[in-house]
């Protein structure tokens, strides 16, 4: 099997680059966004009232909302675009995409070295399974193979 890594290395590689580029982006979309969405193009994106209504959401829900967002797919890239847009302050996104960034990726990369860990027993499991599995596949494939011959002759 392969080599061997530090789990909290891979943590900390992971968190860090996770919450930079996140704060990049939202960087980024604070210093640009109010150019990029008054440009006409942008407003079938979003139109100026929308753009308020994210501002008076993340006033009211701010924290929790990124927080939570940054769980689900698809929100976790888009939360802090919409936090830099709405100019939401630092230290109201610093720490919730921390906090959630850090036990999103603490979860998944303990789950993996537990994985690592009892490699030997997964890979028993699923090749037991699998054998199962072949068990159950030959015979409906048979069946299946039976009734295409069956079926192959014209109806007289």
């Amino acid at each position: 099997m392969g080599g061997s890594a530090s789990a909290w290395v891979i943590f900390l590689i992971t968190w860090v680059a996770n919450v930079g580029t996140a704060l990049a982006v939202y960087a980024l979309a604070r210093r640009y966004g109010a150019r990029v969405t008054s440009a006409p193009f942008s407003r079938w994106i979003l139109k100026p009232h929308q753009i308020g209504k994210i501002e008076r959401f993340y006033d009211r829900y701010g924290v929790p909302a990124l927080a939570i967002t940054r769980f689900l797919p698809a929100f976790r890239a888009v939360v802090p675009i919409f936090a830099g847009v709405s100019r939401t302050p630092w230290y109201r996104v610093v720490p919730p995409i921390a906090l959630a960034s850090g036990l999103w990726y603490g979860i998944l990369i303990y789950i993996g070295t537990l994985a690592g860990a009892n490699w030997n027993r997964i890979s028993s499991i699923f090749s037991n399974l699998n054998r199962v599995l072949l068990w159950i596949a030959v015979p409906l494939l048979l069946l299946l193979i039976i009734w295409w011959w069956r079926t192959r002759r014209s109806p007289s």
